[in-house]
């Protein structure tokens, strides 16, 4: 499973997500659940925020060789499972990329549904939300400008959101296929030769005023030669 994680600027919630789920494939042998991190308003190129990578040091992940990046839709496309750190920035998404409200939803959305309901999979996920609603406090909201203590408080919440999933989903169920071969092409009948090109038709129209300026007007448009007669 291919999980993309997207937060506003891509240098706090997004990356400390996206790390920690490096962290637990690292942990428990699953070579199949990977994970990548972009913002909407992604400072392109930062790195982490410096206390954002002590809280990621902190948590047990590694917040090194990191840098930040816009959100595309090619992003959007390849992930089985986009989790959006609030509402506003998960319907953004899917605004980018039509056709994608099934496969996302936010972190604390995704978390209570597959919790309290079941669902172990992202196509299970998206037909358990039908019935199960809006949640309340859906959001993870973005530390950046405070104290250490909310980036903190920031990393704890998004943990405590992200293990129980991760724990409840079968990671294998995402997995992208390797796509199947083209059918070999038919080959084409050998070409003969071009034939002659009709000869180009002559138009006679009435003499005008300004033969030249309206030959020229009327060959631009007809795009073949105008003659003119009396």
């Amino acid at each position: 499973m291919h999980v993309l994680f997207v937060c506003s600027g891509n240098v706090c919630r997004s990356p400390i997500a996206e790390r920690l789920t490096h962290a637990y494939a690292h942990a428990h042998d699953l070579p199949h659940l990977t994970a990548e991190s972009a913002g909407v308003r992604a400072l392109v190129g930062f790195p982490i925020e410096p206390v954002a990578a002590r809280v990621i040091e902190g948590l047990g992940a590694s917040a090194d060789g990191f840098r930040a990046r816009r959100l595309l839709p090619e992003m959007i496309k390849r992930a089985d499972l986009v989790l959006a750190m609030t509402e506003q920035i998960r319907d953004r998404s899917m605004e980018l990329l039509l056709g994608t409200s099934h496969c996302t939803f936010t972190l604390r959305e995704a978390r209570r549904i597959a919790t309290d309901t079941g669902a172990r999979t992202v196509a299970e996920l998206a037909v358990a939300r039908r019935e199960y609603g809006d949640i309340d406090d859906a959001n993870i909201s973005d530390p950046v400008g405070l104290g250490e203590a909310a980036f903190t408080q920031v990393g704890d919440r998004i943990a405590a959101e992200l293990m129980p999933l991760l724990d409840a989903l079968d990671l294998g169920s995402g997995t992208k296929r390797e796509p199947e071969p083209e059918a070999e092409a038919e080959p084409l009948p050998e070409a003969g030769p071009d034939p002659e090109p009709p000869p180009s038709p002559v138009i006679h129209l009435p003499l005008s005023p300004r033969p030249l300026i309206a030959a020229r007007a009327a060959s631009s448009i007809l795009d073949y030669p105008v003659s003119w007669s009396r």
